[in-house]
This record gives structure tokens, C-alpha cells and sequence, in this order.
């Protein structure tokens, strides 16, 4: 017989709830001082094939502490819902609008702050592209798209996936043993290793990891993930095209550490860069460091009288 399926516990420690939406269920974790009065944050984290909230951990224990703060689980990942469908851009911005709205609801319909990790990036920059009004300012994390000098102005709304690679690895005889391979506990600890530019990973992230990537419906959107068809072809538009602020912040070590589009943006946009001597994800390296850095562009763009 088969294993049984672990249950999956919660990513955070805050509330969780589920509501429904047009991009399906949606799991979300809340927490924070009920009557703070400060602005609340929405926490996104990125894609791959073992996401979930648990990735923005110390971001969510931090701000928990002063201001309202809201992660989400994107559809196909940890208490989301898993259905077999088609996993697109379209699809993950749909459900950052729906929990923004959501969260703007909840605090008398103002705009809200929100931070997003490697490729969901694209995804919160689409929301904010489409709908400034729900934002303030957003903060992009390692994002994806700005690694390569060439820009990606595809059609509107286009992907770059192949169908034939998701054809070849979600739907063939083999695609399950493919996903039990992908997300073996060696396979999982080596790109962790590369997120982090080291060995020293955080251990409880790769515990979730292992639970969640063992739920029903688990290898869905990590399929589609790894055919593209998560990336957007017109996102070098999209990020040019943004009239909120945003903060790029990255780090130096591991894969994730050339953003040579992100120069140009900071001259032509409202973008400021602001580099960690961390590896992609900073946060869990250096939580004051990050948190004090994003403060500072809030102030810096928002606050002050200098700002525009």
C-alpha cells in the first residue's frame, strides 16, 4: 500500500482562512494588532516546484508585531486550491486582486503594501500595472524578468511556455514519478542551497516542503512552472509601465544575483535597488535589515515631503 498523505499543518502562525474567488479557493494566514491603525501588508511568495506561505516566514512574524499582515497561498500551492486546470499569469494576478480586495475590505478600502518573492513578482506588478489604486507601494524580492539586458515586450498578457514540454511533463505515464523525483528531499535541500548561495538553509522551510509538495494535486502548477508558462512575455512593459513605487531588493550570492534591466528601470520608472549581502531571499538572513530598508522607501517615497 501506498504511504498515507501527510496533513498539511499550517504555513504560519497566524489565522488561516479560506475563501473563494474567481481564481478558485484561496488560503490565506492573517495576523497583527487588531486597532494599530498602521497600513496593512500583503505577503506573496514565489513559485517553484514546493512553494507555499511558509517561504515568507520571518516577514510575516515581523510584521505582526505593529501592522496588520496577510499571506497568501497562490492557486496550486499549500492550502489553495489544487485543481487540475491551466496555471497561467492570468490566474496568479486574479488571486493577488482578489486577496488585495479582500484586504482592503477589512480596512476601510485603503490601499494596502505588498511584497513579492522571484516570480510572483510579476504577478503583483500586473495587479499594480492594472490596479494602482489598491496599492501603495510595492516591494519585489529577487523578482524575475530583469536578469537578461534583452527586455521581454511580448504581446499583452502573453506567456512563455511550450505546450509540448507540458504535454511531456504532466501528462505522460511518467509525470508522477517525475514529481516524486523533483521533490526528494536531496533534490529540494540542492535548490534551496542555490536560493541560498549556501549551505545553511533554513531547515523548517524544508520540512514544509516536503509536506506540501505531497498533497493531492501537488504537481499541477509546478508542471506548468516548469513549461514557462508561469512567465510572462510581456513583463519588461508591465514593469516599466507601473506608476506606484517599487523596491527591487536582491542579494549576492547564489543564482539569483544579475538584474542588468534593473539599472534601467531605476532611471526611466519609479524604482529604487537596494542590494543585501544575502543570498535571494534576505529576509530570512537579515529580517531588521530588510524590514529597515523597506521602511526607508515607504518614508522616503511616501512619507516626505519631497515626495512625488
Amino acid at each position: 500500500m501506498p504511504a498515507p498523505v501527510p496533513t498539511l499543518p499550517p504555513a504560519l502562525s497566524g489565522r488561516c482562512e479560506t475563501f473563494a474567488s474567481d481564481a478558485g479557493t484561496l488560503c490565506c494566514y492573517c495576523a497583527g494588532p487588531p486597532d494599530s491603525g498602521n497600513r496593512p501588508i500583503l505577503l506573496i511568495h514565489s513559485i517553484n516546484a514546493a512553494a507555499s506561505a511558509c517561504e515568507v516566514r520571518p516577514l510575516f512574524d515581523h510584521y505582526r508585531m505593529t501592522r496588520p499582515v496577510y499571506a497568501i497561498d497562490l492557486p496550486g500551492y499549500g492550502g489553495s486550491e489544487r485543481s487540475d486546470r491551466f496555471y497561467s499569469p492570468r490566474l496568479m494576478t486574479d488571486a493577488v486582486l482578489a486577496m488585495t480586495e479582500r484586504i482592503a475590505a477589512l480596512h476601510g478600502g485603503s490601499a494596502i503594501d505588498a511584497i513579492a518573492v522571484s516570480l510572483s513578482s510579476e504577478y503583483l506588478a500586473r495587479a499594480a500595472h492594472e490596479h494602482p489604486s489598491l496599492y501603495r507601494a510595492v516591494v519585489l524580492v529577487s523578482a524575475t524578468g530583469l536578469n537578461r539586458s534583452r527586455p521581454f515586450y511580448g504581446p499583452p498578457g502573453s506567456m512563455r511556455g511550450k505546450a509540448w514540454l507540458l504535454a511531456l511533463l504532466g501528462r505522460a505515464p511518467w509525470s508522477p514519478l517525475l514529481f516524486a523525483g523533483l521533490t526528494r528531499r536531496g533534490v529540494i535541500r540542492f535548490f534551496l542551497a542555490k536560493t541560498w548561495g549556501s549551505k545553511d538553509i533554513d531547515e523548517g522551510l524544508l520540512e514544509y516542503d516536503m509536506i506540501t509538495t505531497r498533497q493531492p494535486g501537488a504537481a499541477y502548477a509546478p508542471f506548468h512552472f516548469l513549461s514557462a508558462f508561469l512567465f510572462s512575455a510581456d513583463i519588461s512593459r508591465i514593469y516599466e509601465q507601473i506608476t506606484l513605487p517599487v523596491l527591487l531588493v536582491h542579494g549576492t550570492r547564489g543564482d539569483f544575483v544579475r538584474y542588468p534591466d534593473a539599472d534601467r528601470l531605476a532611471r526611466i520608472a519609479r524604482w529604487d535597488v537596494v542590494v543585501m549581502q544575502t543570498g535571494a531571499l534576505p529576509y530570512f538572513e537579515d529580517i531588521a535589515g530588510f524590514a529597515a530598508a523597506c521602511d526607508a522607501f515607504v518614508q522616503r517615497r511616501w512619507d516626505s515631503p519631497e515626495a512625488v
